[in-house]
């Protein structure tokens, strides 16, 4: 990528070994016919190789074209991997060519006599632009105009409509290639093919088999985005495992979140967002293997959504040690009130046998520094007890997902569309009827496709959580741990041992679990 920078800054301005402009001005007083021209070169689409390859080309052969005739090149424009048809795209160099024609000067001072382009469409395809340059163009007297098809005079009667016309042409004939390309997209989505322009992430060259240890690293994503990891998390773990975007690049947050969200992962295709359909309504599946299944998509996509932006469960504050902030000093302060503040977890002494513990803060970092608890045996204690609580909850979660049970709505309002369509098609309504009541029957069938998915996700994130808890509490990381327990209780309530060195007690620890209800239960 840099050096593709660097060559397309080296195509810029001035050309090297250009003679300084008293130099060239000396050149015109004794060659009057010479001409100063500048060049210009446009690419829409660089992004397959990266190596400004086209606009390179094009300037050499502008270079040669500029020889033969005996001109000399003072200044090169170049606009690289810019379209221009599409308005919301500025072509610097462009807008510059249009100010320096005006000016009739380039910005170090050497005059323009002309301007070459590979072809006209590289200098403009909208009628807008074709306007401006003229005008730019014209705005001195006797200039040259060279492109593909020869030297051809911008001042003659009636080459302006004949530009507009061409401008036209060439417009009509891009979003003709547009319109091709959108039909050909979606035709290939509904025979299930693979319309990747890339290699995706977990999947071979093919786009169709899958690259194991990838798709491995997405399917784990999956299951912890479900259990609650962030998607700042995942782009650790994946820049640590080494691994890279099919182009070579750094995953970063909003990469990993856009593969995780990707419905090619359960085989389905989309299309801006919208699952491609078949004429049943069912989703397309398409020639690829699947990483995941269509339910476990469903739930990593509704995890993310539910978390809006930021793609976090809590806060983005890593802690080092599982129940920081978690634990609170239950010590009974003189004037008979509780102390209550979070605990911080922290290296043991070197001549204990457990390597962290739990603290009360110090008074004046807003703590009582009355409590101190063993970490190894604290940590296991409330592990203990999550757990349990856990199993029992997904127990209950998975009774509580009831079947969606509006599919004969869904079907209704499918029914109702194809009505519509089949009698517009017969001639039996005018379009005015046809397009005042399909958006109503389109908008009904979307919702209902919403909620359908959510039901799925619901159930397959209920699907997840009666899994084996203890066996995949191992397999998460502190920060998930974290998040797990948290979703259990709101707090554990620490109480001091007192003086001396006594055994541990796991009486002294009193979790206030979080009731379905939202309010906390003081177990007694």
């Amino acid at each position: 990528m840099a050096a593709r920078e660097e060559l397309i800054k080296a195509l810029r301005g001035t050309p090297p070994d250009l003679p300084s402009v008293e130099e060239v001005r000396a050149m015109l007083e004794a060659n009057p016919g010479m001409k100063c021209v500048v060049c210009y070169a446009r690419i829409s689409f660089d992004g397959r190789v990266k190596d400004a390859h086209g606009v390179e080309d094009q300037h050499r052969n502008l270079a040669e074209k500029a020889r033969s005739f005996g001109w000399l090149v003072v200044y090169r424009y170049t606009d690289n991997d810019k379209s221009a048809s599409k308005e919301t795209v500025v072509r610097d160099d462009f807008e510059q060519l249009v100010v320096d024609l005006r000016a009739g000067h380039t910005p170090e001072g050497y005059p323009i006599h002309g301007v070459m382009a590979d072809n006209d469409d590289r200098l403009y395809r909208r009628p807008g632009d074709w306007e401006r340059y003229l005008r730019a163009f014209t705005s001195h007297e006797g200039r040259v105009y060279w492109d593909s098809n020869g030297v051809q005079d911008l001042y003659a009667e009636g080459f302006e409509i004949k530009g507009l016309v061409g401008v036209a042409m060439s417009l009509a004939e891009t979003r003709k290639k547009q319109r091709r390309s959108r039909n050909s997209h979606r035709n290939r989505a509904i025979r299930g093919q693979s319309v990747s322009a890339w290699r995706p992430f977990g999947w071979e060259d093919d786009k169709i088999t899958l690259r194991q240890k990838e798709a491995d690293a997405i399917k784990k994503a999956v299951k912890d985005v479900i259990a609650g990891a962030s998607i700042s998390e995942i782009t650790r773990q994946w820049h640590a495992a080494g691994y890279l975007t099919a182009r070579g690049n750094l995953f970063q947050y909003q990469s990993v979140k856009q593969v995780l969200m990707n419905a090619r992962l359960c085989g389905y295709r989309e299309i801006k967002g919208e699952l491609v359909r078949d004429g049943d309504d069912q989703p397309i599946v398409g020639e690829w293997d699947a990483i995941v299944t269509p339910k476990e998509w469903f739930a990593v996509v509704a995890a993310i959504r539910k978390r809006g932006g930021t793609g976090q469960p809590g806060g983005a504050l890593v802690h080092k040690y599982l129940l920081t902030n978690i634990l609170r000093c239950g010590n009974v302060l003189e004037d008979g009130t509780k102390c209550n503040a979070k605990m911080k977890g922290e290296k043991a002494n070197q001549w204990v046998t457990y390597e962290h513990g739990y603290f009360c803060k110090k008074t004046v970092d807003g703590g009582c520094n009355g409590t101190w608890k063993r970490g190894d045996e604290t940590d296991k204690h409330i592990t203990k007890l999550v757990l349990r609580k856990l199993k029992a909850d997904a127990a209950a979660a998975a009774k509580e997902v009831p079947d969606w049970g509006r599919e004969a709505e869904l079907e209704a309002a499918l029914g109702r569309r194809t009505a519509l369509e089949q009698r517009w098609h017969n001639g039996e309504i005018d379009d005015e009827q046809f397009f005042r009541n399909l958006p109503g029957l389109e908008k009904k069938i979307k919702e209902l496709h919403a909620d359908q998915a959510k039901n799925i996700a619901a159930k397959a994130a209920a699907q997840e959580a009666t899994a084996d808890v203890e066996k995949e509490w191992k397999s998460k990381t502190l920060a998930q741990q974290r998040e797990l327990i948290k979703k259990a209780l709101h707090a554990v309530i620490a109480l001091p041992s007192g003086m001396g060195n006594k055994p541990f007690d796991v009486d002294q620890l009193i979790p206030v679990w979080k009731q379905s209800g939202g309010s906390a239960a003081l177990p007694g």
